[in-house]
């Protein structure tokens, strides 16, 4: 078993998390609620923040060519592969403070007891604050994860922002050259995993009175625009019978998506998010109506298996009712499958520092998705108070933070110590 902090080192470790995550959230478009978006000055001030500490734990800096900010741990031979650590520096509109800055400012922990040690290790470390993994300004997510992988696609450079700023210009007003994208590119023998710690966003540790927990899959989505199309008509004069109500077909498949994704279990979620009535009028049945349907889950064959069955829920009810439906994808993304060696590895760490460990998947996205299509991956979870994220009433623990900077690296060394 790996060894770890001492409890009053960690606790100390995460009194300085925890303040550092107060300076970074002062770094805000707005002093009234946390907001940082991609290549904003505010971006590129909290990255020469994060440099900074970086320094100061003994690492090598640079910001790449998407505007990761990067720090690199030399192991006990130059050039040896690394162990990545990190999660993002970008923020929702009205944020939380702790959502993926926790894990880059645990990581710098990670770093620091190593560098303070004057320790080595067979692998490297380095710990990337990533520039934008939740997508607020251009309405794509992923871009700083998507470019150390490599996997920019060719049309977000012409992506706009709300003032009508594409990605290509905001680039270049923020000293960015656009055209050298290409140079933030990792190699794949660069990195041997890639190990996240984060804020669980939802309250399935706080159920079991769990510090920590580690995550088995983060999980796929699909969306689809659906639609029921009857007839509209008088709503005094039509007698019940006689109706193709849309708005009722869709109520009667609403209740539907609810218990059959119930019943499916494994994880599998399933929300109906918009609903649009036509024509709209109190006095008029609903000869139209436009919904979303959202299904998330850890396994793709589970995700399909429950769609299928829920649109063709859907058709036997419109048939039945008199009425059409058709549904259109729009999005979708397979779920990530956490690296086996890294779960058990992180789930050895978390029993040493807790006791007991939970496994789960994680309902949100985060950039171990991006980076899992090149490197083995791996997440731990930390407790947040009320399963509450994206809010600034988001709230994790210094005790629980202590934990998960225990865990983190004992992890590490442990990884470490394994023939790559």
């Amino acid at each position: 078993m790996a060894a770890t902090l001492p409890d009053a080192e960690a606790e100390q470790a995460a009194l300085r998390v925890m303040a550092r995550c107060d300076v970074l959230a002062a770094i805000s478009e707005s002093p009234n609620m946390l907001t940082r978006v991609y290549l904003s000055p505010e971006h590129l001030r909290a990255n020469q923040q994060v440099g900074e500490w970086m320094q100061a734990a003994g690492m090598h800096i640079w910001q790449d060519a998407v505007g990761n900010i990067c720090g690199r741990y030399e192991g006990l031979q130059s050039g040896a592969p690394a162990i990545l650590l990190g999660s993002h520096l970008d923020t929702v509109r009205n944020a939380g403070r702790y959502d993926g800055m926790l894990g880059v400012l645990s990581a710098l922990e990670v770093v620091g007891y190593l560098h303070r040690q004057q320790r080595r290790l067979p692998l490297a470390i380095e710990v990337i604050g990533f520039a934008d993994e939740e997508g607020t300004r251009f309405g794509i997510t992923l871009l700083g994860s998507k470019g150390i992988t490599g996997r920019w696609p060719a049309d977000w450079l012409s992506k706009t922002d709300a003032e009508g700023i594409s990605v290509a210009q905001a680039m270049a007003q923020a000293g960015f050259d656009s055209s050298a994208i290409a140079q933030a590119q990792r190699a794949a023998s660069d990195f041997c995993a890639y190990l996240e710690l984060h804020i669980e966003q939802g309250p399935c540790l706080e159920q079991a009175d769990l510090a920590l927990g580690v995550v088995t899959a983060i999980n796929g989505a699909r969306r689809l625009n659906c639609q029921f199309t009857g007839a509209a008509g008088h709503a005094g004069t039509v007698p019940m019978g006689q109706r193709q109500d849309a708005l009722a077909g869709a109520a009667a498949w609403i209740n539907s998506v609810e218990w059959l994704t119930e019943r499916y279990g494994q994880h599998l979620v399933a929300t109906v998010g918009t609903l649009e009535c036509l024509p709209g009028a109190v006095n008029v049945i609903a000869g139209e109506v436009k919904l979303t349907l959202d299904i998330r889950g850890p396994h793709d064959g589970g995700i399909n298996k429950l769609l299928t069955h829920l649109l063709t829920q859907a058709q036997v009810i419109a048939a039945r009712r008199g009425l059409t439906f058709s549904a259109q994808e729009f999005y979708r993304i397979n779920a990530t499958k956490c690296d086996d060696s890294l779960q058990q590895c992180i789930n050895d760490s978390v029993r040493q520092v807790q006791g007991r460990s939970l496994a789960l998947p994680s309902g949100a996205g985060h950039d171990a998705i991006a980076v899992g299509e090149c490197w083995p991956v791996g997440m731990v979870f930390v407790r947040c108070k009320g399963g509450v994220s994206h809010h600034p009433d988001e709230l994790v623990s210094c005790g629980d933070v202590a934990m998960g900077i225990q865990a983190y690296l004992a992890a590490v060394l442990s990884w470490a110590d394994k023939p790559q």
